[in-house]
């Protein structure tokens, strides 16, 4: 029976034009929600290339992050020791040095004074004053890359901040879509059963007054 009575109310809806405004209401609602969907993958795509973009000034930052915290001495007494053996072993230190006792070795030779005691005094200041500004030179330039990668990790953050809430708002456009189709699905039912009301009442109507009362006083059908 209710089989029959779908059937009937497809007929009416098509007929009255009902089935077509439903189904199109569901097109437009499925056409939005995979809009807002493709705009949700878009919108991930478009994070998960800036992360990666970033990710090496990030890294970067931290690697020099660590290595200021060892230098300061603030990742323990083995770790900065480590850190002041690796600047006095670089080549640009032994470079440094070399010429500078040098320079100085030249000056005593030429005021003869290479033998004297206030040459080995600066040969043995030398090194040490020379580690201290090498030490403090790249702590300096370890500044400038972890602000770099703070700055990235910034930007990071601020782009996942933008995404999250650019993703909420198509989701929030999707959920409205998909619920306008269940309404326009429902008003497809409501509309049918309208006009089956509207078609039962106009054929009610029209049975009314065909009955008539002859002059015998018998009903005859008119």
């Amino acid at each position: 029976m209710s089989g029959v009575v779908s059937s009937v109310g497809k007929v009416i809806g098509t007929f009255t034009g009902s089935t077509q405004q439903a189904e199109a209401g569901k097109k437009a609602a499925d056409v939005q929600s995979g809009m807002a969907q493709a705009g949700m993958t878009e919108e991930r795509r478009q994070f998960d290339k800036l992360i990666e973009l970033m990710s090496p000034y990030v890294t970067a930052g931290k690697g020099a992050m660590e290595q200021q915290q060892a230098i300061l001495g603030l990742q323990g007494a083995e770790a900065q020791k480590a850190a002041y053996a690796g600047i006095q072993q670089s080549p640009e230190f032994l470079a440094m040095q070399q010429q500078g006792e040098n320079a100085l070795l030249q000056q005593a030779s030429a005021t003869g004074g290479l033998r004297g005691g206030n040459i080995q005094g600066a040969l043995a200041q030398f090194r040490p004053g020379l580690l201290n500004q090498l030490v403090q030179q790249r702590y300096t330039n370890l500044g400038g890359i972890t602000s770099l990668g703070q700055a990235s990790a910034a930007g990071q953050a601020g782009a996942g901040m933008q995404s999250a809430g650019a993703i909420a708002n198509l989701l929030a456009q999707q959920g409205a879509a998909q619920a306008g189709g269940i309404m326009a699905k429902g008003g497809l039912q409501k509309n049918v059963f309208g006009d089956l009301m509207s078609i039962a009442g106009a054929y009610t109507g029209s049975q009314k007054g065909t009955f008539g009362t002859s002059q015998t006083g018998q009903k005859t059908f008119q």
